[in-house]
């Protein structure tokens, strides 16, 4: 007998799929009027390809490492440059691996150039991945947030290319949510490869400020530095909007999402999905037992989401997709409200948080969760950030780049 269910189920799947396929190939866009000033780092040709002539370069970039409509890889080879080996973050160099799933080493199809993954078994590259190599180029985009895991793989590939005499270049990006600074900061104990360093959910630095921070603090292992070389941006300031030309993951598909993310990412660490599996990734969230809510939605494998949680089962709960993206910049803050509020009237709250302590790790440490389950306000919870916040603040003051927002 034919399954009415499954028959939804496939129909939803293929049609989720269509839009992802869709959206996937019409990944760069225009830039607005108010971004024809901006240049990224990798843009600035002449301030950085002296530096690689004539000496072997390996590449740790993605599908957003492009300077226009070409990529990073294509424009140094072209350029002459002997691109010798390419590392791949999480979702891989071309940006077509699911959150999570383990990167394999291989050879790029397009340039026969040799990848070695750092998103699986191994995250630093070892010493005879650098062997032989003058300079690795770090060209990601992106998004400001500590559990967004490139900058983690970037504070790893600095600790080889420390201990192993290699120079480090950051050609930087803007970072989209680079207008502010919040969140917990990051309690060391709760150290993992979703939040590596002291600062706060949102840092609101750029990766090669970002990277100065890595060095100058002493994070690497033993206190080393390796030799590294920022290529600024110009024209961008940290009150500067910028709306990305290519999608930064899989699952930040717009830019209300990537506003949304550093606060709706939380639910990953719960029960409630968080809008993997839907057109609308990190714009709505639900649960099947939530009791509220107005809006449904049914999570479904498609790009980027092979398996999502809750697949295959009615969610109820709530949509962002009507906010504007400019509302939700202008905000200027994480946004408890949607995590406490769900809290509040989910159920089974004995369940809500997973039991692998990830929502810990999100957060940087227990408080944040031990805050939620006994009712505190959002502005009774954002207060116990503030020493945090103005401590890491001086800090981050060290390392800017660019015109802050303050």
């Amino acid at each position: 007998m034919v399954n009415l269910k499954n028959i939804v189920l496939i129909f939803a799947a293929l049609q989720l799929n269509c839009v992802a396929l869709s959206e996937k190939k019409a990944e760069v866009s225009p830039l607005p009027e108010a971004q024809k000033e901006l240049h990224v780092g990798a843009a600035r040709l002449d301030a950085y390809l002296p530096r690689l002539m004539d000496k072997n370069v390996a590449l740790l970039v993605n599908n957003t490492s492009m300077a226009g409509p070409a990529h990073l890889a294509d424009t140094l080879l072209s350029r002459g440059v002997k691109v010798v080996k390419i590392f791949a973050p999480e979702h891989g160099f071309r940006g077509e691996a699911d959150a999570g799933e383990q990167v394999k080493d291989g050879k790029d199809a397009q340039t026969g150039i040799p990848l070695v993954s750092l998103y699986g078994s191994k995250r630093k590259p070892g010493a005879e991945d650098l062997a032989g190599i003058d300079w690795v180029v770090f060209d990601i985009q992106d998004v400001g947030a500590r559990f967004y895991t490139y900058i983690s793989t970037m504070h790893y590939v600095m600790e080889a290319c420390a201990e192993n005499g290699v120079s480090f270049m950051v050609l930087d990006r803007p970072n989209p949510n680079g207008h502010y600074v919040d969140g917990p900061v990051l309690d060391t104990a709760f150290r993992s490869f979703v939040g590596m360093h002291p600062v706060p959910v949102v840092h609101g630095m750029t990766v090669g400020e970002y990277a100065r921070m890595i060095n100058g603090e002493g994070w690497l292992e033993g206190g080393r530095q390796c030799g590294l070389e920022v290529i600024p941006c110009a024209g961008y300031t940290h009150s500067t909007p910028y709306a990305l030309p290519v999608r930064p993951s899989p699952n930040l598909p717009n830019m209300r999402a990537i506003y949304l993310y550093p606060s709706i990412c939380f639910f990953e660490g719960t029960v409630a999905s968080e809008g993997r599996g839907t057109p609308n990734q990190f714009q709505v969230y639900g649960h099947p037992d939530f009791p509220k809510g107005d809006y449904t939605f049914t999570p479904a494998p498609m790009f980027g989401a092979k398996s999502p949680k809750l697949e295959g089962e009615l969610c109820r709960g709530f949509s962002l997709v009507d906010r504007s993206p400019e509302d939700i910049r202008a905000e200027a803050r994480l946004n408890l409200g949607y995590l406490i509020g769900f809290y509040r009237d989910f159920p089974d709250k004995d369940n809500f948080f997973l039991k692998t302590n990830f929502f810990d790790k999100l957060a940087g440490g227990a408080h944040l969760r031990e805050q939620v389950i006994a009712g505190r306000t959002e502005t009774e919870i954002r207060q116990s950030w503030q020493e945090g916040l103005e401590g890491f603040k001086k800090i981050r003051r060290k390392y800017l780049l660019y015109d802050d927002f303050e």
